[in-house]
């Protein structure tokens, strides 16, 4: 501390202590709760603000010296305020109390809080427990003539751990008085007892302040101020001092307990506005990452999905909404919600970004969103991607090239009156996909396009890294594009969505259509029992044939156009049947005289899993079987 200096009083009372020969160690930021606090061994030109014995000094008279000790507090005021202000969290507050005050203020701190902290408009948990949060014990000593320094206390002083306040106590009263109470007031000497234990000895005389700490509405805790014997006592001003400390301290970690209920808060919404897991569908895996700006910026409008869709594809999403706010994050959960809404239809990638635009229009002026929709089918090969006004997709290759794929930009989201446009690729086995928000290559110091070639080329790095027969690995690839950037690069929040395209065979893959007469079950059965000896799985035989029976018996019912059947091997058997019923199948609990109504029963009973799709001409009924 530099801005006390050292009266020749102060000095001549340090060099009369006895010595200690104490090794300088570094400051630690940080110490446990009631343990001493380590300490650097660093010069201290200053003694406390009224440390000083009220003698004038150097030809001064009274009210010079006075003038002086009173500027002194001032600064001392000054410099304590800003630095326990330029604390951001709970710890950091406190610890600038402490670091502040102990030895410029006193030799010893503790200060206790509330356990638990009440927050805002909270109503404070009963009964009324004030747990010591930090206590710092250093003492100033002169190591054989050289500068006077600090050393931690070699036999601290242990204080009580938690103390109840009870109502009509007499710490219960000092608390709710709020000011400072000097260490031999009747107030105090009945107080600190109680606040630091019966066993804990409390310096005579004035050299002991009880501050309660008081937040905007409540108590939320204390701060004891101590002074060794050697020390020249607190003066009445002193008080005006520790107010001042304490109404700082107190305020700052209202501010920090806020900040931290806000920010779990934030945290919570990012986290239920994105997918906790990515689904397992046939035929592609799946990674995904999101970074958000800053820790002063938890919350932003970027997300990601990958919704299953009948005939084993996926679709995959990726959204930006402009902007960083509560309000950016409950937009992005309404139009990621919209979003899997019109994926369950089965619209094409062009109408859902469509709709989108219309529900972003709907939600008021100035709602504007980008965001990449794309269609993955496994069994064809072939990618559906329309776009609206996103950073284009990048298409990483088995052999290593990495190409930006040519994609219509389309207009952002909430526009209105645009059409969006899509383009059918190839999707072949191997490849990988990415899609990305432009938080991942935009930045203060590079433009959109320039950070798309250098991701381009990280990606065609990464995977030389791997030869050319074997793709990186997806959840190492999403690191490492992540690991591009630069400590200037974080200006947005990141949402990545990676898909690694394994496709499903040709020979894995069984098609049918059946016409919707009472044949069709028969002929479904034969169907599936060649396509099972083909594959070698005729243990399944009897179980799929009794399942498909059921399934296509429902839909022939309904149907007025040719049912569709298709049956997919690959690490389980998956049998699909469509109709142009949009009425779903609903399992019930068939009564004894009940002719009908026990199909699904069978299907769930005897099925891995089953469901029904509604598509927009239809829907589509499915059902999985083990294969090992």
């Amino acid at each position: 501390m530099t801005e006390h200096p050292t009266s020749h009083e102060g000095r001549k009372a340090m060099a009369a202590r006895p010595q200690e020969r104490t090794r300088p160690r570094q400051e630690t930021a940080a110490t446990t709760a009631g343990a001493a606090a380590p300490a650097a061994a660093v010069a201290v030109p200053a003694p406390a603000p009224g440390g000083g014995n009220g003698n004038s000094g150097g030809g001064q008279t009274g009210a010079e010296a006075a003038a002086r000790r009173e500027g002194e507090r001032l600064r001392f005021v000054g410099a304590a305020t800003r630095r326990i202000a330029r604390g951001l969290d709970l710890d950091e507050i406190v610890l600038g109390l402490c670091r502040a005050t102990v030895p410029t203020f006193s030799d010893v701190i503790l200060v206790y809080l509330r356990d638990p902290l009440p927050v805002g408009d909270e109503r404070p948990a009963e009964p009324f427990v004030l747990r010591l949060r930090r206590t710092d014990r250093l003492r100033l000593t002169d190591l054989e003539g050289e500068e006077l320094v600090l050393v931690p206390d070699p036999d601290p002083t242990p204080a009580a751990e938690l103390c109840e306040v009870r109502s009509g106590s007499a710490l219960a009263e000092v608390l709710r008085g709020v000011r400072p109470v000097p260490g031999d007031s009747a107030a105090a000497r009945a107080a600190l007892p109680e606040l630091l234990g019966q066993d804990h000895p409390v310096p005579g005389g004035q050299r002991a302040i009880l501050a309660p700490l008081r937040g905007r509405r409540r108590v939320i805790g204390a701060a004891v101020f101590l002074r060794r014997p050697e020390r020249a006592g607190f003066e009445p001003n002193d008080l005006l001092v520790a107010a001042q400390l304490a109404t700082h301290t107190a305020l700052g970690i209202d501010k920090a307990v806020l900040y931290g209920r806000e920010a779990y808060i934030a945290d919570e919404l990012q986290r239920t506005m994105l997918p906790d897991s990515l689904p397992q569908p046939t035929g592609v895996r799946l990674a995904s990452r999101y970074l958000p700006a800053a820790e002063t910026a938890r919350v932003g409008g970027d997300w990601y999905d990958a919704i299953p869709l009948p005939g084993s594809r996926v679709a995959l999403v990726v959204g930006d909404v402009m902007g960083h706010s509560m309000t950016s994050a409950a937009i992005m959960g309404q139009l990621r919600t919209t979003a899997q809404t019109l994926a369950g239809l089965d619209l094409p990638p062009q109408e859902v970004l469509h709709h989108l635009d219309e529900q972003a229009q709907r939600l008021g002026e100035n709602r504007m969103a980008t965001c990449m929709y794309a269609v993955y089918d496994p069994v064809s090969h072939r990618i559906t991607i329309a776009n609206a006004g996103h950073p284009p997709p990048i298409l990483l290759h088995l052999g290593g090239r990495a190409e930006v794929l040519r994609v219509p930009p389309g207009a952002p989201i909430g526009v209105g009156g645009v059409d969006f446009e899509a383009v059918e690729l190839d999707a072949p086995a191997g490849a990988t996909l990415l899609l990305y928000t432009d938080g991942l290559v935009e930045s203060r110091l590079r433009d959109v396009w320039t950070g798309i070639e250098q991701l381009r080329e990280r990606l065609a790095a990464t995977a030389q890294l791997t030869g050319p027969d074997h793709s990186p690995p997806l959840e190492a690839l999403c690191d490492d594009v992540l690991d591009m950037l630069g400590p200037g690069d974080r200006d947005d929040d990141i949402a990545l969505l990676a898909a690694r395209f394994d496709g499903i065979a040709p020979s894995d893959v069984a098609y049918w259509f059946l016409e919707p007469e009472d044949a069709a079950p028969g002929r479904a059965r034969r169907l599936a029992r060649r396509a099972l000896a083909r594959w070698d799985l005729e243990e399944l035989t009897d179980s799929v044939e009794l399942l498909i029976s059921e399934v296509v018996t429902n839909a022939v019912r309904y149907a007025e156009r040719p049912v569709t059947l298709r049956l997919l091997r690959t690490d389980v058997l998956r049998c699909e049947v469509g109709d142009d019923s949009p009425q779903l199948p609903r399992q019930r609990r068939a009564r004894d005289t009940d002719e009908s109504g026990r199909g699904l029963f069978l299907v769930n009973r005897l099925a891995r899993r089953w469901g029904a799709t509604r598509l927009s001409g239809g829907k589509v009924v499915w059902f999985e079987l083990a294969t090992r």
